[in-house]
Parts: C-alpha cells; structure tokens; sequence
C-alpha cells in the first residue's frame, strides 16, 4: 500500500525555485515542465517503496538521487514526509536539514 506523501514548505520552494532557475536561464517552460514531471514521477514511487532511497549516517533522513537532484525525506508510518529538493552541484554546506 502506498504512503501518503507530505510536502513541506521547504520542499515546495526547492521546487518553485528550481523549476523558476531552468525557466529563467533557458526562457522556454519546455524543460522546466519535463523535470517538474521527472520529479513528480519518482516521488510517487517513493510512496510506494520507501525504502528506495539511501539512509544519512546515524539519522532518520532518507535521500534519493534524481539526476542532478536530492530528494531528502523521512518515512513514518503512514506517509513519507518529503524535507527538500537539493540541486547537488550547489554548494553542499547552505544545505540546512
């Protein structure tokens, strides 16, 4: 049975932003909506195989790596909590969990 999936707050402006960068930089929505449904499509897998992802050393914090993006989130019990939306080629220390 699938989780249900949560969005934070910090994960919706990851999202916004990163969609917003590719529109700003190409001037075309083309890609923008393509990763926008890249994204969408392996968070719904994440709802049915939580497990997917890898696990942070010594915390809760689960990742999974799409392209060029981190998708952090935590399982519970019924839903996954998704915690953000990382670029990985920005830098690694403005990342705040």
């Amino acid at each position: 049975m699938a989780k249900r999936i949560k969005w934070s707050t910090h994960v919706v402006a990851d999202r916004i932003s990163i969609l917003d960068y590719w529109y700003q930089r190409i001037g075309d929505k083309k890609y923008s909506k393509k990763l926008d449904q890249s994204l969408k499509e392996i968070i719904k897998k994440l709802a049915d195989f939580p497990k997917l992802g890898r696990q942070l050393d010594k915390r809760e914090e689960r990742f999974f790596v799409k392209d060029s993006y981190q998708i952090f989130y935590i399982e519970t019990k019924d839903s996954i909590e998704l915690l953000h939306i990382w670029d990985s080629r920005r830098n690694p220390d403005d990342l705040n969990l």
